[in-house]
């Protein structure tokens, strides 16, 4: 498995639109292979001492901290995914910011690539 996460400032007036964002755009890591996406918008996010969630992506009082992530079945899959919707002939409306605009400022998203070293989870 291989897992990709993001952390992203989201305007908290700006909720259901970034789930409808998410929807609309998650369906399609979906079709490029991902096993599952994962969407949470912050609850219990508190501020540390020395860093955190928030200070991580400079939210503002204003903003909520999203954490999402999405799992792949290895990072050949993954790597495959991004080159297409990153090569010049992809043309999919569902991450084209004319027809699914980010509701918010992408700028601040921190993400990366993570390969699991522990996975206790439920095999079903």
């Amino acid at each position: 498995m291989y897992v990709d996460g993001f952390v992203i400032p989201v305007p908290t007036e700006n909720r259901q639109a970034f789930i409808d964002h998410a929807t609309t755009a998650d369906s399609l890591f979906m079709e490029l292979g991902a096993l599952r996406v994962v969407e949470c918008w912050g609850d219990d996010v508190p501020e540390g001492k020395v860093t955190d969630f928030r200070r991580a992506v400079d939210a503002s009082a204003q903003e909520t901290v999203a954490f999402s992530w999405v799992e792949w079945p290895d990072k050949a899959t993954r790597d495959a995914a991004f080159a297409k919707m990153m090569s010049e002939d992809f043309n999919d409306p569902r991450i084209d910011q004319a027809t699914n605009r980010m509701p918010f400022d992408g700028k601040r998203m921190i993400f990366g690539g993570f390969v699991p070293v522990v996975d206790m989870g439920d095999e079903t």
